[in-house]
């Protein structure tokens, strides 16, 4: 098997924990996964009541989205399993991942974060509608502190009092996070946190 980002020969040797499927087999080599750099970010906050981010926003790591996301290598989809399964697995909480406006799903063909989740077996909810095409890369911070509401929730679902726990590929200013939470909490949730596998710099 070789590694997905360099095509280098991949040498493993099966653990436990693969074995029971506990832990994914490695997708990538042991370079490319060391060239991604750890930030392991904890904060609280006030409307996203904590956030975790796993990873900085290196180059590798913008190699890794513009082949994954806009080059639809969904193979990739599983490369930090792993590392979101060891955030999320043990949370008692409802899992949300952020959606696409349903526009931009068809342009892609796929639901990104979504795609994360399924490949570390995580269980998710989908629960939220994303009502705006607009990219949030392509806005200014201000132009993105300023932007109504991106989401609603989904018809038919059921809001409870509870945790739930939003999931992003990567953290800017906070915008959609923190819309995310608003919406949900205005429909009875208790508490919302997120984790996002990349955190930007400010």
């Amino acid at each position: 098997m070789k590694c997905l980002l360099c095509e280098q020969k991949l040498e493993t040797t099966p653990s436990w924990q693969s074995l029971l499927a506990i832990e994914k087999t490695p997708l990538i080599c042991e370079d490319c996964s060391k060239s991604f750099g750890r930030v392991d970010i904890k904060e609280a906050g006030d409307v996203v009541d904590h956030v975790t981010s796993i990873y900085t926003y290196n180059e590798p790591m913008r190699e890794y989205l513009h082949q994954y996301k806009f080059l639809q290598d969904v193979a990739l989809a599983g490369v930090f399993a792993n590392e979101l399964r060891g955030e999320l697995a043990r949370k008692d909480a409802i899992i949300i991942p952020i959606p696409m406006h349903p526009q931009k799903k068809i342009e892609r063909t796929f639901a990104h974060i979504e795609e994360i989740l399924t490949a570390a077996r995580i269980s998710f909810k989908d629960l939220l509608i994303k009502t705006n095409t607009e990219v949030m890369g392509e806005k200014t911070r201000e132009e993105r502190l300023s932007m109504r509401n991106l989401f609603s929730i989904k018809p038919g679902s059921d809001i409870q009092n509870t945790t739930y726990i939003l999931v992003d590929d990567i953290y800017t200013t906070g915008t959609t996070l923190r819309h995310a939470a608003t919406i949900l909490k205005e429909a009875g949730a208790s508490r919302v946190e997120a984790v996002t596998l990349i955190r930007a710099e400010k």
